[in-house]
């Protein structure tokens, strides 16, 4: 079993747990990510851990602890066990909206996604106006200026949605890691390899039940929520209001839609509004894998050959595809039988509640003018 190191959220150590039941630890390129912890109540330290404890497998492995419970059996009564969840370090993000500065109705910031993403950490968490919002021991790592121009503004959202957002449109990873040195939270951003075989500049990685290293394989294609073309309304009424077409699919191929961006005081910042809601509602394609080792003998080791965020090559041939896709979610799984690793290639298969949060996100421009 992997040990975990408790910490208190001054970051004191508390010890390290051993004795558990089982451990599922999920880790995401654009989203927070969590983790569930199933724990006997006798067991070392099990009661040490309480709300806003830090459980850590390493430095870029952290969450903390905001759900406790005695966990039921399949009757419904208790257990003996204690059921623990909560958020990757990424979370602390979820803790912060983003308010505009005082006379603006917007928080604006155009440039690289990463110096756009740094800003909202900079001025919401780090150096806020109000001293009551900064976020104890919260630093963030010098500015590299990765990732594509992004021109973006925010009035009163959740800022880890808004990374979410800024880093599906751009591309780029992003994170909080522990620095036990210097007892300090470090947000960065993270470019992902590309380690498909549709290059040359480094070592292939591939996954295939036919090479073995996949046990499990499911193959999502959905067109279902797919719109390509958008009419994108700005500011006016009736007639005066100003609309923009973006998309030039025609015929059969064509699915529209209409983009409320009524918010948007520069027309110049529509097209990007505008397909900013288009990558939500493009085709759905992602592949969830449970990778394994082959007799016991891994061709590509986790961590070493490949990593969340990087770009692999997914195969399989009876179903007739060979494509390349990034690592956008990893969930390793603890347990006394043995571990397991369990990927997502793609997109992150989009749950109810954050599809509803997207149309209440849509509503919100409205009612936040």
């Amino acid at each position: 079993m992997q040990t975990i190191k408790l910490l208190s959220k001054d970051l004191e150590q508390l010890g390290e747990l051993t004795e558990y039941v089982s451990l599922m630890f999920t880790r995401s390129w654009h989203e927070v990510g969590d983790f569930q912890l199933v724990i006997h109540r006798e067991a070392n330290l099990a009661n040490e851990i309480q709300k806003d404890c830090l459980i850590a497998l390493n430095k870029n492995k952290v969450a903390i602890v905001k759900h406790r419970e005695i966990q039921l059996d399949q009757n419904g009564k208790a257990t003996e066990n204690w059921l623990f969840r909560g958020w990757t370090l990424k979370g602390l993000m979820d803790q912060r909206i983003t308010v505009p500065p005082t006379n603006l109705a917007y928080d604006n910031k155009s440039g690289n996604a990463e110096t756009v993403m740094k800003h909202y950490i900079d001025k919401h968490f780090v150096n806020p106006v109000d001293p009551k919002r900064k976020m104890p021991n919260l630093v963030i790592a010098p500015n590299q200026n990765r990732g594509r121009y992004v021109n973006w503004q925010s009035r009163f959202k959740i800022v880890a949605e808004e990374l979410t957002e800024i880093s599906l449109a751009s591309d780029i990873g992003w994170d909080i890691t522990l620095d036990t040195k210097n007892n300090q939270f470090v947000f960065e951003v993270f470019e992902g390899m590309d380690r498909s075989v549709n290059q040359n500049e480094r070592s292939n990685v591939y996954f295939s039940p036919e090479f073995g290293n996949v046990k499990t394989q499911s193959f999502t294609d959905s067109d279902i929520n797919k719109r390509n073309v958008g009419y994108v309304g700005g500011q006016g009424e009736g007639v005066e209001r100003e609309i923009i077409e973006l998309g030039d699919a025609e015929g059969f191929e064509r699915y529209e839609t209409f983009i409320d961006a009524r918010d948007i005081e520069d027309s110049s910042q529509l097209p990007e509004r505008g397909q900013q809601k288009l990558n939500e509602m493009k085709n759905e394609m992602f592949f969830e894998s449970q990778i394994m080792s082959p007799n016991g003998v891994e061709p590509f080791v986790y961590e070493k050959d490949y990593f969340l965020g990087d770009i692999v090559t997914i195969m399989n041939r009876e179903w007739g595809f060979i494509v390349d896709r990034r690592i956008a979610e990893i969930t390793e799984i603890y347990e006394a039988g043995g571990f397991r690793l369990d990927a997502v290639f793609g997109q992150s298969r989009p749950t109810l509640i954050e599809k509803l949060k997207r149309k209440f996100n849509e509503l919100d421009n409205v009612l936040k003018q």
